[in-house]
């Protein structure tokens, strides 16, 4: 089977060794072949699939395997979130697959359903190519991602609640960093600190609010109030 059969059947395409394998998920064609333009002008981005409904990316993601996944919440004329229960579905069937959603929706609500559904990032349509690229990245990192949009949405969301003595005063300005999507360097640049203490802080952060990711510990402090 040729590249192009197997990318119009949904099949794994060869990708490059050490590139980042995508599978791009939105029920609009044009969108999708728009992403796998952009994307793969990156020597270490590889589109290796695509899925317009929740049953195509299931498959799809099934066979090719990808890193990341970039999904709309939008799959069809009804439900405007769809794509929330697939975050959720493909997130607990491929350990490690790191969900980015690329969607047109924002609000409080949507981001953090989003991150509880096991989306490691969540980035708006409109943001500039450069942005995305660097999201996918820090996706494939395992690590969270949110353009400047959606990261103020989860802040915002977090506000106004009381602090619990849970966590440390530093431990809660490395969570606060943590929720813009901020990398572990640029916490340590921020809060005048190295990035092994950084690293040294998240773990602690993790095992203190028993979350498996970065993006997990956010929801989790959201929920209890933290930040």
């Amino acid at each position: 089977m040729s590249e192009e059969a197997a990318w119009q059947s949904g099949g794994a395409v060869s990708a490059p060794p050490g590139s980042v394998r995508i599978v791009i998920v939105d029920d609009h064609s044009i969108v999708r072949q728009g992403l796998r333009s952009l994307l793969e002008r990156e020597q270490d981005l590889e589109v290796v699939g695509e899925a317009s409904t929740a049953a195509e990316a299931v498959a799809v993601v099934g066979r090719t395997r990808p890193e990341v996944v970039l999904l709309d919440l939008k799959l069809s004329s009804g439900e405007d979130t769809e794509g929330l229960a697939l975050c959720e579905r493909l997130t607990g069937e491929h350990e490690g697959l790191g969900v980015l959603v690329l969607t047109t929706f924002l609000d409080e609500k949507l981001v953090v359903d989003a991150v509880h559904r096991g989306a490691r990032g969540y980035v708006v349509k409109d943001v500039d190519t450069t942005e995305l690229v660097r999201a996918i990245r820090a996706v494939a990192r395992k690590e969270s991602a949110f353009d400047s949009r959606s990261a103020a949405a989860m802040v915002h969301s977090m506000n106004n609640r009381s602090t619990a003595p849970e966590l440390t005063e530093r431990e809660l300005g490395v969570l606060r960093l943590m929720a813009t999507g901020s990398s572990n360097r640029h916490v340590g640049g921020q809060l005048y600190i190295s990035e092994t203490t950084v690293k040294f802080h998240v773990r602690n952060i993790m095992r203190k609010l028993d979350a498996s990711t970065r993006a997990e510990a956010v929801y989790e402090a959201s929920k209890r109030g933290l930040i």
